[in-house]
């Protein structure tokens, strides 16, 4: 009832779930608006995803020598992967902070979870390599990896991507490689260049090209691999056929239109980070962040994530809580979604001040999201 509650408020800001709220191109609603004329929803897509948006996924991240599965959005993919490789006797790596929701899918099938932490400057906010050589043991079976990192906004080099790599073919792992914020980095290098036969890459229209709400994402692997996860997905009927001919347009027109995007969000980005440069007792680790959102690490211990929170939700404005990231480091950080029209990074920006006054000493049990 809680979020439903949030949707339904037309004039919140959505500046909590990395969401992107740029208006999309004619040319994506046009295609998405043609399929609904034509009513070719009344039958279903194609089990593994229309062909031309396969053939699309491939060339536009540039791993033609692998296959493609279109998903409902990428978290379908995750669960879907998590349901079909993890199992009680074996162990699933991940980093902390990470997206949690992978977890939880592996942790459902009676696998371990053991997630390093990365959160410090103390490990510079990511994973050395030389880190995850110790805890990996004869039960390590997967490496899930969110690079960008959400909710960091930190990317790994080619320098990290090649060591973690040959630890993993030490070690016969495979690496589920999330990139659903890759669009928004500066220098993104795909694991699966270098590891082509055990990475499963993650890849969704919801962040870059805005299409969240419409469900529409994708797998990206070797036949070997995709041969077990491709017999039984969850979506056997095919994604959302709208979707799918958005998600097309989208790829036809993102060289035109993506540059816009991302100038516009790194502007966004620039002024939060001057603003937070100049305000006693916060900062802003990672600039600029690889992703469409940044952390603001809170010093003031008179001042909680939950209750920044709860009072921009007063101004119905939504920003994310450490805590929904990490339960370790939830209580130092708040996340802030930046892929959203000026006024409302503005309005952010000038609440600062106001809302600080506000949090510090705020307790109560706050209904957040």
């Amino acid at each position: 009832m809680f979020f439903d509650d949030l949707h339904n408020q037309k004039d919140l800001k959505w500046l909590g779930q990395n969401t992107n709220h740029f208006n999309s191109h004619d040319y994506v609603i046009s295609e998405m608006i043609q399929s609904i004329k034509s009513q070719e929803f009344h039958h279903y897509a194609p089990p593994l995803g229309l062909e031309e948006l396969r053939t699309l996924v491939l060339n536009r991240l540039g791993l033609t020598n692998l296959v493609s599965l279109i998903t409902d959005g990428a978290v379908s993919g995750l669960y879907h992967i998590c349901k079909e490789l993890c199992s009680s006797t074996e162990q699933l790596i991940t980093t902390d902070p990470t997206w949690a929701w992978p977890i939880h899918f592996a942790q459902s099938t009676g696998a371990e979870v053991i997630q390093i932490p990365i959160f410090g400057k103390e490990y510079n906010y990511t994973l050395d390599p030389n880190r995850l050589k110790e805890y990996i043991n004869r039960n390590t079976k997967l490496l899930y990896l969110v690079d960008p990192n959400n909710p960091l906004g930190t990317c790994f080099s080619k320098e990290q991507i090649l060591k973690i790599v040959e630890i993993a073919e030490d070690n016969n792992i495979t690496i589920i490689h999330d990139c659903t914020y890759r669009d928004f980095a500066d220098d993104h290098h795909l694991i699966a260049n270098y590891y082509p036969e055990n990475t499963i890459t993650i890849w969704s229209f919801s962040k870059w090209l805005g299409l969240a709400g419409m469900r529409i994402g994708t797998i990206v692997t070797s036949e070997k691999i995709m041969e077990k996860i491709g017999q039984y997905p969850p979506n056997i009927l095919g994604s959302n056929i709208v979707a799918q001919r958005g998600a097309i347009a989208g790829l036809k027109i993102m060289d035109e239109w993506f540059p816009k995007v991302f100038k516009l969000q790194r502007e966004n980005q620039k002024n939060v980070f001057e603003m937070i440069n100049n305000t006693k007792g916060f900062e802003i680790p990672i600039y600029p962040s690889n992703g469409n959102f940044i952390i603001i690490e809170i010093e003031d211990e008179e001042i909680t994530p939950e209750a920044i929170s709860s009072c921009y939700a007063e101004h119905k404005i939504l920003v994310r809580q450490g805590s929904y990231h990490t339960k370790k480091f939830g209580n130092k950080f708040v996340k802030v979604s930046l892929s959203v029209p000026k006024e409302w990074a503005d309005e952010f920006i000038n609440l600062f001040p106001s809302i600080i006054t506000r949090s510090r000493n705020k307790t109560g049990n706050f209904q957040l999201y």
